[in-house]
């Protein structure tokens, strides 16, 4: 099932190979992001998460992700969850 994405918050979408391949732990990410338990959530080939309010917690998980050799776009993007609020936007991984 599609995942919805917040309008007002950043979300990171990685894909769910990569995540494995990484070898990071989600409860380092829990920690170092302080998320809550539906903050991080897997469909299919795709792991999402956010929403992210602070542009801290969207920079140290880029650069987590980047320090397990993750590349940005190929594997993993950011979405900033700048668009209005009338727009929903469901993501799911092929």
């Amino acid at each position: 099932m599609p995942i919805p994405l917040t309008h007002d918050a950043s979300s990171i979408l990685i894909r769910r190979a990569a995540w494995e391949r990484s070898g990071i732990a989600r409860a380092d990410v829990d920690r170092r992001c302080n998320l809550t338990a539906d903050e991080f959530r897997v469909e299919g080939q795709l792991v999402v998460i956010g929403p992210l309010f602070a542009d801290e917690q969207v920079d140290a998980l880029i650069a987590m992700l980047e320090d397990a050799g993750l590349a940005h776009f190929d594997d993993f993007f950011d979405l900033s969850g700048n668009w209005p609020g009338w727009l929903s936007l469901l993501v799911s991984g092929g």
